[in-house]
């Protein structure tokens, strides 16, 4: 990674196997904003972020050199090397070379626990537009002002301290719908210490996913999108219709049971389920 600092911006030079776009918009995130090609506006980490990409060229504006070690190196996870999970999916299962090649840029955001939880909960039957919105409103309701950029102001997430407060009234005016009784059963398991997300890293990834379902409304599907996108369990692998569709399509040719489907994608792919998972996802949205 070749790194630069020019005034205020960090530069990062000849990147390779990174695509913004594909990253930002393959479904892993719902805080973010299109500026123009390639320059996109997102808020993660109690930052406000500036992040354009001019083909091998990754710019990070108005952003200090602490910050881009401590927060935006991890969360973009700059430091793996993707080549070698695409080359090890690749030689597992010849059907993921034309898989990666739609989406070969995407990486795996380092996102907040408690973000991906909530956010997860809201993505519940909802498309990704009107996830986006509903976490807007929760923001804006109930997080702190980050900052103004041409003349919107951007708001962190809420912490739990904001949120345990708010009632199934509070979130549906947030247009959460039938989710809101979930969303404050989250609030109160996350208050109360019921979960925790430094004792949730001690355990297995099967002992947490058993933890995360006794949430009300949480289930396999979203307790694995928090594994992944929030906990950083890299072999988790969430499936929605989307991957579930992908699936039967490329491997059964039949509507097959989630269980055998999940039971299929460990097997096939282990440790690295979750990037499979990313760019089967991609792959079958475009």
């Amino acid at each position: 990674m070749n790194l630069v600092e020019i005034g205020n911006d960090i530069i990062i030079k000849d990147l390779t196997d990174f695509n913004l776009a594909q990253t930002l918009e393959c479904g892993q995130c719902f805080r973010f904003s299109k500026l123009q090609d390639n320059k996109y506006i997102l808020t993660a980490k109690n930052k406000l972020l500036i992040i354009e990409q001019i083909e091998d060229e990754l710019i990070f504006y108005d952003t200090s050199l602490n910050d881009f070690n401590h927060i935006w190196k991890d969360y973009f996870d700059l430091d793996t090397d993707y080549k070698e999970i695409k080359d090890y999916l690749i030689v597992k299962d010849s059907i993921m070379e034309d898989v990666i090649k739609s989406g070969s840029g995407i990486r795996i955001l380092g996102q907040d626990f408690v973000e991906a939880l909530i956010s997860f909960i809201i993505s519940q039957n909802k498309q990704i537009p009107q996830i986006k919105q509903v976490i807007e409103h929760l923001c804006t309701k109930y997080g702190a002002l980050l900052q103004q950029y041409n003349g919107i102001n951007y708001y962190s997430f809420p912490t739990i301290d904001q949120l345990k407060t708010l009632t199934e009234e509070d979130f549906k005016e947030c247009k959460a719908g039938f989710r809101a009784k979930y969303l404050v059963d989250a609030c109160a398991n996350l208050s109360s210490g019921s979960i925790k997300e430094k004792e949730l890293l001690e355990l297995t990834s099967p002992e947490i996913l058993d933890k995360l379902c006794t949430i009300k409304g949480v289930g396999v599907k979203v307790s694995n999108c928090v594994l992944l996108y929030g906990l950083k369990r890299k072999e988790a692998f969430p499936i929605d219709v989307w991957i579930k569709r992908v699936m039967e399509n490329l491997y059964f040719k039949e509507e097959t049971k989630l269980e055998i489907l999940q039971s299929y994608a460990k097997e096939k792919f282990g440790d690295y389920g979750g990037y499979a998972q990313q760019y089967l996802f991609y792959y079958s949205r475009t």
